[in-house]
């Protein structure tokens, strides 16, 4: 048999290697010849298993997005309306963080090799922005936001400072500066609708922070002035840059999972932070918040409450609770995903389960529940979304897109498997092409050494793809890019991902589900009408 092979084999063809030849050369090491052979043989399936499922499904091999471009141009002069937790980071983001905190990043790579947290801001591009304007009722926070605008250096202690933003005490007075070219709007929930409008109006471009707005008739009063004014909106969902959902677009398109009929997406956190119990700044006192005004858009005033004031979120004066804070991240990355829009009906469940008693709260009692349940029906496009919460267990559920034929794991890392009654996937499973407890289809950005974040809600906000993605390789804040886009969306006279249509669609879906909880009914959007019933 080998001479006849060796007299047939024509000049230039690569000579073929059989199964008695292959275990020959293996047996020339005794113990491991089959051995050997067994891996050499599960290299090549393996291989063309690979080269088969790439041709068959068709993914693009480049990364999900490149870098954009550095804009020369004038500079874009921001003002920034609330400087609390958020704002803090979308300050950074547009790259300009406090001194104490980079002095903090220094200290943690100069401990921890694997800390990059300092490196990362430093290489995060220079959007030439100046700030220009700064607002919050808190003087201590508007204090630091004007120390942050004026770190242009990007500096710890002890650097440069550039010229700092002037405060205003009223988000109206700022606004009507004329060195002011748009701003990003940071304040609690139910500032949002009235101060985005006011920018509208003023003609001043609008980055807002979710949730949206606090009620339906909000939704359509913010969209009413930004068509009108004819600006460019961005809402603050950051996760539009996350590389991994970017693919799943692809994925979606490319039918891996085929034809959708359930969606589930979900909120585990486990901590007081996390249920918006958050720490109260001991010098918040009626002499440094200007009460009156943060209570301005509400129907009912309520006595000066520090516990009101930083933990505004757990009361349905100020904010939306899991709808407009956390449902909305989950909507917003399956409706980039899927673009399902709005539901046709939604309905929703749930309590105040854990962060209800002395414990958490001394002067106050916590409205918004802790434990919540959400299923938004699309009998149109045939399937169904259901979310559910708690925020009192950690457990990671992620996000899963199930279809006739695989479902997919989205999360910063994207994973597909096939159905084992695919019918698109059949033959394959059936020849062993396709196992469908191994993946099909994995995407995983360019992460080289060992993530350093600090805290377990860091961790959380990363392992979903809202801290940081990456782009040709390297980790880069998310925040940071969707600002980038924002502006560069300014200049360039063009839409944003995330822009005022996207917001009127989050926004009216979260209205439903928080309305569905209140009025403990089943809610209906009729899209010809647009109204709810």
């Amino acid at each position: 048999m080998q001479e006849s092979n060796n007299k047939d084999k024509k000049p230039g063809e690569k000579r073929k290697i059989n199964r008695r030849e292959a275990l020959k050369g293996f047996a020339t090491v005794p113990v491991l010849g089959a051995f050997a052979y067994g891996v050499w043989r599960k290299k090549k399936l393996d291989h063309y298993r690979s080269h088969a499922l790439s041709k068959e499904l068709n993914m693009s091999s480049s990364p999900a997005m490149e870098p954009k471009k550095i804009w020369d141009g004038e500079a874009f002069r921001l003002g920034i309306i609330g400087y609390g937790i958020r704002g803090h980071q979308l300050l950074k983001g547009a790259g300009f963080a406090h001194p104490e905190e980079i002095q903090a990043w220094k200290d943690g790579a100069a401990k921890n090799s694997n800390d990059k947290r300092f490196n990362d801001y430093q290489e995060q591009d220079n959007l030439n922005i100046v700030v220009n304007g700064i607002c919050d009722l808190f003087d201590v926070r508007a204090e630091q936001a004007m120390e942050a605008s004026a770190n242009v250096n990007r500096e710890g202690f002890g650097g440069t400072p550039g010229q700092t933003a002037k405060r205003y005490k009223d988000y109206r007075d700022l606004l009507k500066a004329e060195d002011i070219d748009g701003v990003i709007i940071a304040a609690p929930d139910h500032w949002h609708a009235k101060i985005a409008i006011d920018a509208a109006k003023a003609g001043k471009h609008i980055y807002v922070e979710k949730g949206f707005t606090r009620t339906i008739e909000e939704v359509f009063a913010v969209r009413k002035a930004v068509k009108e004014a004819g600006i460019v909106f961005q809402l603050g969902h950051q996760g539009r840059q996350t590389e991994s959902y970017i693919k799943a677009e692809e994925a979606v398109e490319k039918g891996l999972v085929g034809d959708i009929n359930m969606v589930e997406v979900c909120t585990n956190r486990n901590s007081p932070n996390g249920a918006w119990v958050y720490d109260i700044d001991p010098k918040g006192i009626e002499q440094t918040i200007d009460w009156k005004k943060f209570e301005e858009p509400c129907e009912v005033k309520h006595p000066f409450s520090p516990e009101r004031f930083f933990r505004w979120r757990c009361w349905w004066d100020y904010g939306t609770g899991l709808s407009g804070d956390l449902l909305t991240h989950e909507y917003d990355a399956i409706n980039q995903v899927i673009k399902m829009g709005i539901p046709e009906t939604a309905i929703s469940s749930g309590g105040v389960y854990f962060y209800e008693n002395e414990k958490h709260f001394v002067n106050e009692v916590r409205e918004v529940p802790d434990v919540w349940n959400v299923v938004m029906e699309y009998p149109q496009k045939n399937f169904s979304l259901l979310y559910s919460a708690t925020l009192a267990n950690n457990r990671d559920r992620g996000k899963v897109i199930m279809g006739h034929d695989g479902h997919m794991e989205l999360g910063n890392n994207l994973t597909v498997y096939a159905c084992r009654e695919s019918t698109r996937y059949k033959e394959e499973i059936k020849s062993g092409l396709i196992d469908p407890e191994v993946p099909i289809y994995s995407y995983i950005p360019g992460r080289k050494n060992v993530d350093a974040v600090a805290s377990a809600t860091e961790q959380y906000f990363a392992g979903r793809g809202l801290l940081y993605t990456y782009r040709g390789g390297k980790r880069v804040d998310t925040t940071h890019l969707h600002i980038k886009e924002w502006i560069e969306a300014v200049r360039e006279n063009k839409q944003a991902s995330c822009n005022i249509d996207q917001a009127f669609e989050e926004g009216i879906s979260a209205a439903m589900a928080t309305i569905s909880y209140k009025e403990g009914r089943k809610i209906t959007w009729d899209k010809d009408k647009e109204e709810i019933s």
